[in-house]
């Protein structure tokens, strides 16, 4: 099984930068399907950024997509996801998601694993 920890996030001030990071352990990159998702208040999960495997193609949302970067530091067993010209919208709990047995077109129901999730909050 997958087990994900998050770090990073914070409060920033619009236009701001902030960079999160998951840290991966129980399978390889090349195993599982990883991805970003956050779920703001009163709001349904929703996926920023993915990674299939297999392939490792990368898939961004349409709202998030020119500012953040998603990629995996292979020594470190780490993926990362760099935000810039973040926006008070991107406000959310940001989670890691990843599963053996799923895509990146998949709801984010069919992410079995998950990290505790990390708190990123843009002020206006």
């Amino acid at each position: 099984e997958v087990q994900l920890v998050e770090s990073g996030g914070g409060l920033v001030q619009a236009g701001g930068s902030l960079r999160l990071s998951c840290a991966v352990s129980g399978n390889t990159f090349d195993e599982i399907t990883i991805g970003w998702f956050r779920q703001a208040p009163g709001k349904e999960r929703e996926g920023v950024s993915c990674t299939d495997d297999g392939d490792r193609t990368t898939y961004y949302s349409d709202s998030v997509k020119g500012r953040f970067t998603m990629s995996s530091d292979f020594a470190e067993n780490t993926v990362v996801l760099e935000m810039n010209s973040l926006k008070p919208e991107d406000t959310a709990v940001y989670y890691c998601g990843a599963d053996t047995n799923t895509r990146c077109d998949a709801q984010p129901a069919s992410f079995g694993s998950w990290g505790q999730g990390t708190q990123v909050t843009v002020s206006s």
